[in-house]
């Protein structure tokens, strides 16, 4: 007998987006693209091919939502997580990239339900907004999530930074770096407490990302978990960059942004990772 059929829904409302169903699947994925706002169908297909149903989610940037990263409200993971539970998905797995990584981490903090997060090019602290708000104005920063209605504690971005590149395109990394180093209590106030949630957690990152130092982010998550008792699978390349292929993905990069990475280091990784990731299915 072949596997069950994989149904393809769109989503609007609360939870936007596209859901890949696999009837009797027992294990439910979000998937949380990053910056871009991309709805990441093609991955969720992957994770539906592997046996789960997912949904690639659309969390700002849509009908009735934040424009930017500006104040996305952490319950709007747990309204993904309510749908895939309503379908019969007894475990939960968040796979984030970048951005979505972060949301990722939060999310699982503050909703038991997550079972396992993979965070793909992570951060280990809160960062200000990308973009505008719902009023529009991308100034005076404000934080990328709040939590019941609060602001969380977040990193401020320096103004005055003078941008470096990379092969011709803007690299952010130094700006990220720059400001954990002139706005240490921030950073502190700012740390995502991975200690708190009891999520089984995945870490996948390049040592040549170009985006923001996610390595060294990963390296904090995973020190963070240990010195807490509790357990990080790192997994990682020193010459992979901010955008992991997982198998079969040929995601295109970005023309004004620096990535780092090559083709073949970053697709290298995200096989290495895959197998990990399956363990979590």
């Amino acid at each position: 007998m072949g596997k069950p059929a994989i149904t393809e829904e769109t989503l609007t409302g609360s939870v936007a987006g596209t859901l890949l169903r696999r009837l009797g699947a027992t294990t439910g994925i979000v998937v949380l693209s990053g910056s871009s706002g991309r709805v990441d169908v093609a991955r969720a297909r992957l994770f539906a091919d592997a046996g789960a149903s997912a949904v690639a989610l659309r969390w700002f940037g849509g009908d009735g939502q934040t424009p930017g990263i500006c104040e996305i409200p952490i319950e709007t993971f747990f309204a993904a997580t309510d749908r895939l539970v309503g379908l019969g998905c007894r475990r939960i797995v968040y796979v984030g990239t970048s951005k979505g990584a972060e949301a990722s981490l939060l999310a699982s903090v503050h909703d038991p339900r997550i079972d396992a997060v993979v965070a793909i090019s992570p951060t280990s602290v809160v960062w200000g907004n990308i973009g505008p708000g719902r009023d529009g104005v991308s100034w005076p920063e404000r934080s990328s999530w709040t939590i019941a209605g609060r602001p969380c504690p977040f990193v401020p971005t320096d103004p005055d930074w003078k941008a470096g590149h990379v092969d011709g395109l803007v690299s952010y990394r130094g700006l990220f770096e720059h400001c954990l180093n002139i706005f240490p209590d921030k950073a502190r106030e700012a740390v995502i407490p991975v200690e708190a949630t009891a999520a089984e957690i995945v870490l996948i990152a390049g040592g040549d990302d170009a985006l923001w130092p996610s390595l060294d982010f990963a390296e904090a998550i995973a020190r963070r978990r240990k010195d807490a008792g509790k357990s990080a699978r790192l997994v990682a390349a020193p010459d992979a960059g901010h955008r992991i292929l997982l198998p079969g993905e040929s995601t295109s990069r970005s023309t004004l942004h620096a990535h780092g990475g090559n083709d073949a280091a970053d697709a290298s990784l995200g096989r290495e990772a895959w197998e990990h990731i399956r363990d979590l299915l």
